[in-house]
């Protein structure tokens, strides 16, 4: 990764901590940037992995609903080879990428000038979009890895906004900048920038709270997949 990306990145990961800071102690509004950086990441694994499959239709992922001719059939047999493959499901519309247009509703493209009158509400879904990662992976080899993946995220607590409105608009601005963010998952050269994503994050919470980075650590289960997807 060149540095100047890197520099690129940091600064776009500490804009998402500036958007918590305030709310919460550092090493709690670290759970949830965490939590949707790795829900992107998984979102973005889920787009490559069926597009791939997808590309003798010359169809998109993304493209497809219930409504498109073939599209029930389509998503379930994606789910299918996701499910041995990577373990975990997610249907087109529960892409993070999805979610953050969604929340981000009427907004210009500058995050910096969000309004969050302009939002959509999708804080149901989303803590729906989570809960059902981890059950499609029910009964399935993977089952274990996935489990309380996302219990530190509460979408509905009052550090996050005295009303669902506020929590709302404050979630949504959280995706709409980690959506600015390329993990680069197609390219093999560019493998290291989530974990660089991660160390940094790490770094700057840890500092924050007045420990050592040494003290936080990345979740076992979390460990576990990213280095099933590095194989």
């Amino acid at each position: 990764m060149s540095e100047e990306y890197k520099k690129i990145l940091q600064q776009q990961l500490w804009n998402i901590a500036n958007t918590l800071r305030g709310k919460m102690d550092a090493d709690e509004f670290r759970d949830y940037i965490l939590g949707f950086i790795f829900y992107k990441y998984l979102s973005e694994k889920m787009n490559i992995f069926a597009n791939e499959i997808l590309k003798q239709d010359h169809i998109k992922f993304q493209d497809i609903t219930l409504k498109t001719e073939n599209g029930a059939a389509f998503i379930e047999a994606i789910k299918e080879e996701a499910l041995e493959k990577l373990g975990y499901f997610l249907r087109p519309e529960e892409l993070f990428t999805e979610v953050a247009k969604r929340g981000k509703g009427k907004n210009e493209e500058d995050v910096d000038k969000f309004d969050e009158s302009k939002t959509n509400f999708i804080l149901e879904d989303l803590q729906k979009i989570l809960i059902n990662i981890q059950l499609s992976t029910m009964g399935s080899e993977s089952e274990e890895d996935y489990e309380n993946l996302f219990e530190d995220m509460d979408l509905n607590s009052s550090k996050l906004g005295k009303t669902s409105e506020a929590r709302n608009a404050i979630i949504a601005k959280v995706l709409t900048h980690l959506d600015k963010i390329d993990f680069k998952l197609n390219d093999i050269k560019e493998v290291d920038v989530l974990g660089d994503a991660y160390e940094y994050l790490i770094g700057q919470f840890a500092s924050g709270a007045g420990k050592k980075a040494g003290e936080f650590y990345t979740p076992q289960n979390v460990e576990k997949i990213l280095k099933t997807f590095c194989l």
